[in-house]
């Protein structure tokens, strides 16, 4: 086995009940998700029985799976399961940095829970929108994005998968022209142009509140959405510019590799990153956890591949 990585989901698998048998099982998970109540009241009903609805709402979505995706690596490690290194899609960006201890996990929490509140306050569901084109490369998924107005190439997921954002009444006759090039567009249910110059304003006022915390350089390679390669010194300023910038997650999976990684183990709610990885190399391993069942069954499963 060559290096383990633990990587953050992003936001869109959330689901009601999302942690709970972590939090059950696992004195880390407790003491995580407890410390993070007295902080904000209610994240843990929200998380454990909160309507679909309500984790939708930007705001909800981030705070409760930061705590689900910390919560998981952290089990990782009681089970004797540790990371060589850590990448985040988005907000999964924040629970990997706390796991490099760049923060603490208090502090990763309340910076994640601003970090929501301001993407969630400069979300505009009447003026902005975001859908996945499949079957075009990114080259062209780009281009064509540029050709229209306010629009703009923002997740460059895999092999087949690029997400545009921007102006909603853009998209329709952006549609057209994908399904005329031979692609598909699929509309994801956001309220906001995510990762875009949309969010220019909230990444100035994330940039503010970074101001308040000490953050240090990660303890083990931590891979930046914005650079596809490892955090450095600057890491406000690059969690500043991610917010509003293209998510990089094939070329992140691609250096990750090239650097000795073989097991990647998707730590949070669903198996997004892990199809995403698939898709990206045949050649790697891929596992996840997001409840009791699917630590027990990872851990024994990268033992048994040691």
């Amino acid at each position: 086995m060559g290096k383990i990585a633990f990587v953050f989901s992003g936001q869109g698998s959330q689901y009601s009940g999302m942690g709970k048998s972590l939090y059950e099982i696992g004195t880390a998970a407790k003491k995580l998700y407890d410390d993070a109540e007295e902080v904000r009241p209610g994240t843990m009903k929200q998380s454990f029985e909160g309507k679909d609805e309500e984790l939708k709402i930007t705001a909800n979505t981030q705070p409760c799976m930061y705590l689900v995706e910390l919560a998981a690596a952290l089990m990782l490690n009681e089970k004797g399961i540790y990371a060589d290194g850590v990448a985040g899609f988005s907000l999964g960006e924040i629970g990997a940095l706390a796991y490099a201890e760049s923060y603490s996990y208090l502090d990763g929490f309340k910076i994640v829970t601003s970090r929501g509140q301001f993407m969630n306050d400069a979300s505009d569901p009447e003026n902005a929108a975001m859908c996945a084109v499949l079957k075009l490369d990114s080259e062209t998924v780009t281009k064509t994005a540029a050709e229209f107005d306010k629009l703009y190439a923002v997740n460059y997921n895999c092999p087949g998968q690029t997400v545009v954002s921007g102006l909603k009444s853009s998209m329709p006759a952006f549609e057209e022209k994908v399904k005329e090039l031979g692609g598909r567009c699929i509309p994801l249910a956001v309220s906001g142009a995510f990762h875009s110059p949309f969010m220019s304003d909230a990444a100035e006022k994330f940039e503010a509140e970074l101001a308040n915390y000490a953050i240090a350089t990660p303890k083990i390679p931590v891979y930046a959405n914005l650079t596809a390669k490892p955090y450095g010194d600057e890491i406000a300023q690059t969690l500043k510019m991610q917010m509003q910038s293209p998510v990089k997650w094939q070329e992140t999976i691609e250096n990750m590799i090239a650097d000795g990684f073989t097991d990647f183990i998707e730590v949070g709610p669903g198996k997004t990153l892990l199809g995403l990885i698939k898709k990206i190399s045949k050649e790697v391993n891929v596992y996840s956890v997001e409840n009791a069942e699917t630590l027990l069954e990872t851990v024994e499963a990268v033992k048994n591949n040691a």
